[in-house]
């Protein structure tokens, strides 16, 4: 059975942060993008992952809205990225397999991963990339 690689499926238009960005940028983006995972970099290189969530646990339960998802930024200015982003990457490359990409978001519980081909970041895949494609491969 041929197995379909990761380059199907990811996203190639990336919306990633620099190191040096502010948390309020992030926000932003997500907001912007309607994302919910960025990947970090120093010039070329990922240094780290940063989720929607990530924003939403250092924030105060009183600096929440009630809607639980809009987060009051002054608590940005208490942090910097790089103490709130996930530090620990793990990735796939471009040529590896989607049950490759399924076992890491299974075995770490993770929803997006980064796509690295030669120590560049060239993309990311999330889980809902991978539903989209099983539910348009199932139709």
């Amino acid at each position: 059975m041929k197995t379909t690689q990761i380059q199907k499926l990811m996203t190639k238009n990336l919306v990633k942060l620099n190191l040096e960005d502010s948390l309020t940028k992030a926000e932003s983006l997500f907001k912007s993008n309607n994302i919910r995972h960025l990947p970090v970099v120093s010039g070329n290189k990922i240094v780290g992952m940063l989720s929607y969530n990530d924003l939403l646990r250092i924030s105060f339960a009183d600096s929440a809205n009630d809607d639980g998802e809009t987060v009051e930024t002054t608590v940005y200015d208490m942090f910097n990225l790089e103490q709130v982003m996930s530090k620990q990457v793990y990735f796939v490359k471009a040529s590896d397999s989607i049950e490759d990409a399924a076992k890491l978001f299974i075995s770490k519980n993770f929803h997006a991963l980064p796509v690295i081909e030669n120590d560049k970041l060239v993309g990311i895949v999330t889980t809902t990339d991978m539903i989209r494609y099983y539910n348009t491969k199932c139709k």
